[in-house]
């Protein structure tokens, strides 16, 4: 058991430098210090349960997932879409696989099962934990537009179009059309 303990502590002062690595598309657009990896992955997380639980699937298991969907970016940094044109896509469960090969069974097997069932977009919680990723990306697009970054539009419009479900289709519609500060008039 301490070994087991242990490769847990390793494994989360690995998933720690998800706070420290940044979503760097956006210096692309001028963002001097845009958001972590962790950061977003919070927001994401909590809205994948949101549009779950609209959706009728299940809350919890589609902000498990979108918990763990970028968690590989301890590896491999924060890739722009631009790199794409460069390299080949990491692939997810390879990470995984290798980042979670010292846990105990239980966990290695439940964040790998996760990480393959988002990858897939099979279940409705998959494509909820997704869309609540690309959503995520549009609030966060529309939050810099708000505080004078000027170059968000394709981030805003790439989100839109990704959108697979209809919660989702209906949140990005709300977000662009309502000010990042209305929550403060309710």
């Amino acid at each position: 058991m301490p070994h087991d303990a242990e490769a847990i502590a390793v494994f989360g002062y690995e998933l720690g430098l998800l706070k420290r690595i940044r979503r760097s598309g956006w210096w692309h657009a001028g963002v001097r210090d845009p958001e972590s990896v962790a950061e977003h992955t919070m927001r994401a997380a909590q809205l994948a349960a949101i549009i779950a639980a609209e959706e009728g699937a299940d809350p919890s298991r589609a902000a498990f997932l979108a918990l763990w969907h970028d968690s590989q970016e301890t590896r491999t940094g924060d890739l722009p879409h631009t790199a794409g044109a460069y390299l080949a896509k990491p692939d997810p469960s390879k990470i995984t696989s290798d980042q979670t090969e010292n846990l105990p069974e239980k966990s290695r097997q439940s964040i790998r099962r996760a990480v393959e069932e988002y990858e897939s977009r099979e279940t409705l919680e998959s494509l909820c934990a997704k869309d609540a990723d690309k959503l995520e990306m549009l609030l966060q697009a529309v939050e810099y537009r708000d505080v004078g970054v000027h170059r968000v539009e394709g981030w805003i419009e790439s989100a839109r179009k990704d959108l697979k479900t209809g919660t989702g289709r209906r949140i990005a519609e709300a977000a662009t059309t309502v000010s990042p500060l209305a929550w403060r008039n309710r």
